[in-house]
């Protein structure tokens, strides 16, 4: 759904039962994590687990996830990079004969390893202890790697670039930047 809101809303409206092919492909990850927070809050709430504690062990275990995932996207040749000439790029013989920037694993690379080593740091320094930190310096982090990413890689075909030349998902990731930047801000001062 978050594809479907957030990349391609005009198309998905004329062509509704297209919602449904799940098998078309076509995924966003701010979507996915706007998912995860709504279902870890029903599911906390139902649990009657604290909201946030438990949100911070998801923003531990998520750039595991995140890790995999893009590996994932560099062997399926998807969400691949602008044309380069450094001289790790890659050809992803399935798109073109064109030598790219292999984003998906400096996305791998910051989303994943860095973003993880980060988290553990920050979870095992015992001056953050309020619940709900944690998935703030996830939401911070997550946001200015994927912001940097972004500039290696090609944009979506169907909205290309968009304000002062940025794609959709830094900009997305901006706002989730803002409220990550509140969030810790908020759990900070409470401590």
């Amino acid at each position: 759904m978050g594809y479907v809101i957030f990349y391609d809303l005009s198309y998905f409206l004329n062509n509704p039962i297209e919602i449904l092919q799940i098998w078309n492909g076509g995924m966003s990850f701010h979507g996915g994590l706007l998912g995860v927070i709504l279902s870890s809050i029903i599911f906390a709430k139902s649990k009657k687990i604290e909201v946030f504690e438990y949100l911070d062990v998801i923003a531990i275990v998520t750039p595991i996830g995140l890790f995999f995932g893009r590996i994932a996207n560099f062997i399926n040749s998807e969400l691949y990079g602008k044309s380069t000439e450094v001289f790790w790029s890659v050809k992803f013989l399935k798109v073109d004969n064109i030598s790219r920037h292999p984003s998906q694993l400096y996305e791998a690379f910051l989303e994943g390893i860095i973003l993880f080593i980060i988290l553990i740091y920050f979870k095992s320094n015992k001056k953050n202890t309020n619940h709900g930190f944690l998935s703030g310096i996830f939401l911070i982090f997550y946001s200015i790697f994927r912001f940097i990413s972004e500039f290696f890689r090609v944009p979506d075909p169907q909205i290309g670039y968009l304000v002062l030349n940025l794609t959709l998902g830094q900009l997305i990731s901006f706002v989730f930047l803002l409220f990550g930047l509140i969030l810790v801000s908020i759990k900070y001062e409470k401590r």
